[in-house]
């Protein structure tokens, strides 16, 4: 199967990601895995890429093309901050009315 088309899943990291994210941190040459909440992205069952919903901030597995993954990521992230923000606007007029 090639990289385009196996499967890719993305999700909110757990306390169980730790491990792969660490890895992952160190063989993107970053301090660590990006601040605050986190969606991942896996592909056959591999972590290949984690996105920060706090600040937007990434890493990656330099050793797979993962672009294409980042913007995956980043698409999920903006829906999600736009759920995110329906929830509150229909919060406030739920609490005014």
């Amino acid at each position: 199967m090639t990289l385009l088309t196996a499967p890719i899943t993305i999700r909110v990291a757990t306390p169980d990601d730790h491990p792969g994210l660490a890895r992952l941190a160190a063989l993107d040459s970053a301090e660590g895995a990006p601040p605050g909440r986190l969606l991942i992205a896996e592909v056959d069952g591999e972590l290949r890429a984690a996105l920060s919903l706090h600040d937007g901030s990434a890493i990656a597995d330099p050793f797979y093309p993962t672009l294409h993954i980042l913007e995956l990521l980043s698409t999920h992230a903006a829906a999600e901050a736009e759920r995110g923000r329906g929830l509150r606007r229909l919060r406030l007029r739920n609490a005014v009315a």
